[in-house]
């Protein structure tokens, strides 16, 4: 129940459209049960029974008619009672409809503008939430909630607005019309009619587990999708086509095993309101027949009970399977409110501002004593304590998984530090609002990140009203990027397709490079960037790197131990501690573990040059 009342929530912005939605499906409900009620004077007049007389005595139904219609309805000849009869039903139903259009076009109005919203919800709360979500989770399960589960949310949604409150007020209009032909009766069908609701009970929590597993299996095989889709090239290179179709399979073939064993249970609610349906009204029959014979009820108007009472079936078999069909749409929306219960960054994007602003950088970046380790695990970080001066270039150098991207990490805040403190000009970062730390610094990632987007949009990412249109292009020749930028089809303008896949690798290097110049921040976090490029756009990128350096303060993940011979100071990691630090010469005269990999890369090198 909790879960159907956070998602009404969502009904507000919209309430009017939907009063209106509501209101028409009152009428249109109205004039459904009062087209059946025109039934009893069209079989007076087709079996040529005498029509009630107006203001004298008569049952509820003949009162109604009386009020409503009767001058139609008082005329001598039966044929033209008949074709009165037959206008009024045709204008009814018109009017019915019109009706009921409305409220459902009304009604796809909520619908739609409501899934807009958890949609938009969802990806913005997605923005906030820390980075090491996203490391934890399939991008394919991302897809899955934001898009999948919306969907499915909607069937609940819209099922209840479109159909599920038009059933109760036509079931309501039914009722009140069959009480006022038969209240003995009536009370009979509706002494029975709960019993369908408690049979189908059982299947309700069996559905909801299994519709939530399905859900789950569906964002494995987006995340397989995804996977293959993005690793194409690596995928035809080991002709690993075979592998993957049947890795694909047999993801595929769970899902739908999945789902045949929940569906089976759901599909077992029609069937069970179909039959009860066919009781009850049978037991109505026998029953009628009874009060038609002892003289109770008029033929005419047993006929029109019965008519009633099978044109209810089908929004009373609707409202009946209504839970059953709802879990799996709940099961999406426990999926989505899931991500929105995440706690998001404090401070983070859309968030009101908390704690001092960082200004500026003056003086140092001061590591005391951290120590990290992801998800509770085997700590990554032991002790780490050390000092940036304003202006310095420090580079992290060491083997692989010793810590290096970890410690950049913790500078912009996308981890917090498990024990120790990070402090900025003698301040603990955790005193700085987010957004102001993030806004001092700039990263240039060894994996460019290219959207898909303009080159303009790219280079000036996030704050593209910020700048004019000289800063860009300014910024871009300082990257050695503005010659190849002028030769794209549409020059800055050209859009560079997803993951910048019409650029080559130096090039997306120096887009990033123009990035980070453009925002001119004070603290730079560099991960090698020319570790993978040819000779030419090495030197072109590398060129652009020294000028991006220029007055400024810079940590730098080192790969290659040769380009970081310059660096004021080199940090040795391993193991997620410093176990050695000093300049190039200091720490190649000490004989420890920079000589040692430096000597390895150097032969390494070596080697590739002489084959």
């Amino acid at each position: 129940m909790k879960l159907y009342w956070r998602l009404v929530r969502y009904l507000a912005p919209y309430r009017r459209v939907f009063a209106a939605s509501l209101a028409l499906m009152v009428v249109s409900a109205a004039l459904d049960g009062f087209s059946m009620i025109l039934l009893v004077p069209f079989l007076r007049s087709l079996f040529g029974m005498e029509q009630a007389i107006p203001g004298v005595g008569g049952n509820a139904i003949d009162r109604l008619l009386d009020w409503t219609v009767g001058g139609w309805l008082s005329v001598a000849d039966p044929m033209d009672a008949l074709r009165n009869v037959c206008v009024l039903l045709l204008v009814v139903l018109l009017a019915k409809n019109a009706a009921l259009y409305g409220a459902r076009y009304f009604g796809v109005v909520c619908e739609e503008g409501i899934v807009r919203d958890m949609r938009s919800q969802l990806y913005a709360h997605l923005q906030r939430l820390p980075l090491g979500y996203f490391h934890r989770t399939k991008v394919g399960q991302l897809i899955s909630r934001v898009f999948s589960d919306t969907a499915q949310t909607k069937q609940i949604v819209s099922y209840a607005i479109a159909d599920v409150l038009r059933h109760v007020v036509s079931l309501g209009v039914f009722v009140v019309t069959l009480f006022g032909i038969s209240w003995k009766l009536t009370l009979l069908a509706l002494g029975l009619a709960p019993v369908l609701l408690v049979a189908l009970r059982p299947l309700l929590g069996r559905l909801r587990r299994g519709f939530r597993k399905a859900f789950d299996e569906h964002g494995e095989l987006t995340s397989l999708l995804q996977e293959t889709a993005s690793g194409a090239r690596l995928v035809k290179s080991y002709g690993a086509e075979s592998y993957e179709t049947r890795r694909f399979d047999h993801t595929n073939d769970r899902y739908t095993r999945r789902i045949l064993r929940t569906l089976r249970w759901h599909l077992l609610a029609h069937p069970a309101s179909e039959v009860f349906g066919a009781a009850l009204t049978l037991v109505l029959v026998f029953a009628g027949a009874r009060f038609v014979f002892a003289g109770e009820l008029p033929a005419e108007q047993f006929v029109l009970f019965l008519t009633i009472a099978l044109r209810m079936q089908s929004p009373l078999k609707a409202l009946s399977t209504f839970p059953a069909r709802a879990q799996q749409s709940l099961a999406a929306a426990e999926r989505f409110f899931e991500i929105l219960d995440l706690a998001p960054e404090p401070g983070g994007a859309g968030k009101p501002e908390r704690g001092r602003r960082l200004e500026g950088f003056e003086d140092r970046i001061v590591y005391e004593g951290v120590s990290f380790a992801y998800d509770g695990g085997e700590p990554v970080l032991r002790g780490l304590s050390f000092e940036v001066r304003k202006g310095e270039v420090v580079a992290l150098v060491g083997p692989s998984g010793a810590g290096k991207t970890t410690v950049v990490d913790l500078l912009p805040r996308f981890y917090e530090p498990g024990a120790g403190r990070i402090c900025i000009d003698g301040v603990d970062l955790c005193e700085y609002s987010l957004a102001s730390v993030r806004a001092c610094m700039a990263i240039v990632p060894q994996e460019t990140v290219i959207f898909h987007d303009t080159v303009r949009a790219n280079i000036a990412y996030g704050q593209l009203e910020r700048y004019h249109e000289a800063q860009i292009e300014t910024a871009a020749r300082a990257a050695n990027a503005g010659e190849f930028i002028l030769a794209l089809p549409q020059g800055y303008d050209t859009l560079l397709g997803e993951r910048g896949v019409r650029l080559s690798g130096g090039q997306r290097q120096r887009i990033a490079i123009a990035r980070a110049i453009l925002r001119d921040p004070p603290i730079l976090i560099l991960d090698e960037a020319t570790s993978a490029l040819d000779s030419e756009s090495e030197r072109l990128v590398q060129e652009a790197i020294e000028r991006l350096l220029a007055n400024r303060t810079v940590i730098v993940i080192a790969h290659r131990l040769s380009t970081v011979q310059g660096a004021d100071r080199i940090l040795v990691l391993d193991g997620g501690q410093i176990v050695e630090r000093g300049t190039h010469e200091e720490l190649l005269a000490r004989g420890g573990l920079y000589r040692r990999l430096y000597e390895l890369q150097f032969e390494t090198a070596t080697g590739v040059q002489a084959g």
